[in-house]
């Protein structure tokens, strides 16, 4: 009973706190430049887990796990969650919540080994199909609302980009589950978030993104937001993420975008004005519907199957 009360109070912090960094985001980026942003987050989450593992005793992962930790922290965290804030430099924290809603479906895709278990029912098509028509909508349409032809091209650029991030993000994370290093979840995430962070920095200097900022122009809520980010949306959601990893379906781990896109955009509404168009709700209506007959009809056949082998 101890332990079922951990998975959902895991599965909680990834519903919540995570629908909630994207705000949390927007207000880091006006200040700080996302990639630089990223990396500042990340460095300080695996700086913070990695002293952890080191004064518990934490055996130090080999270059096997090392390699693949790190492989992971770069597609998950740099290509993955780096790819949402850059986004929202151009895209509402809402819309790009609703976006990454398409992680499930990107699951079924990829996950390969699984396909007999995701294709057994007849619901898996016509999900995925509503899905996809859903990101459509948004890639044609979500971006009308701004009226400048500019702005009009830099939305849908954003969209395509964090559509490129949740592809990367799924890939990192199937990786991770079939390919498992021997390291502790806590050293692996420290590993994945030390990597990411210092992989994000190096980019924003290569790239000159940073080259006009200065720390002392970020603002107070800035920082807070970034140690927001670094602590409850990074070290608390991250590991509860790669712990649920391991012990329930991919799947149904990233089900989490069921209830990240609506804090987002009740957060988005309320604290930073954004509009929630009619583009919006009847896109993520497809989109979560998709992901619901996707998910339950392979849940309801893993139940099946479990109960006849039992």
């Amino acid at each position: 009973m101890k332990f079922q009360w951990k998975i959902k109070l895991a599965f909680a912090a990834i519903y919540v706190i995570w629908g909630s960094t994207y705000l949390a985001i927007l207000w880091v980026i006006s200040d700080i430049p996302p990639i630089l942003m990223s990396g500042i987050r990340f460095s300080t989450a695996g700086t913070i887990l990695y002293g952890w593992c080191l004064w518990k005793g934490e055996k130090l992962p080999n270059y096997n796990s090392f390699a693949k930790n790190a492989i992971c922290g770069i597609l998950m965290l740099f290509c993955g969650s780096g790819a949402v804030a850059w986004s929202e430099q151009y895209v509402p924290s809402g819309l790009a919540a609703v976006i990454v809603t398409t992680e499930p479906f990107l699951f079924i895709l990829f996950d390969r080994s699984k396909w007999s278990l995701y294709f057994s029912n007849k619901l898996i098509i016509p999900g995925l199909l509503a899905g996809f028509a859903g990101v459509m909508l948004l890639v044609a349409f979500g971006s009308h609302d701004f009226p400048a032809a500019d702005v009009t091209n830099k939305v849908k650029m954003g969209i395509v980009v964090i559509i490129a991030g949740a592809i990367a993000w799924t890939v990192g994370a199937l990786y991770l589950k079939y390919h498992a290093s021997k390291s502790s979840v806590i050293m692996s995430a420290a590993v994945q978030l030390l990597v990411a962070g210092i992989f994000s920095v190096a980019v924003s200097l290569v790239s000159g993104e940073s080259r006009n900022f200065k720390f002392a122009s970020v603002h107070a809520n800035a920082w807070i937001a970034l140690f927001y980010l670094a602590t409850a949306g990074s070290l608390v959601t991250y590991l509860c993420y790669l712990w649920l990893l391991k012990l329930r379906p991919a799947a149904q781990v990233s089900s989490h975008v069921y209830v990240n896109p609506i804090v987002a955009v009740l957060l988005g509404a309320l604290f930073a004005g954004e509009k929630i168009t009619p583009v919006q709700i009847i896109s993520l209506a497809m989109i979560i519907g998709g992901v619901l007959l996707v998910n339950s009809s392979a849940f309801k056949r893993k139940r099946n199957l479990q109960l006849s082998t039992g």
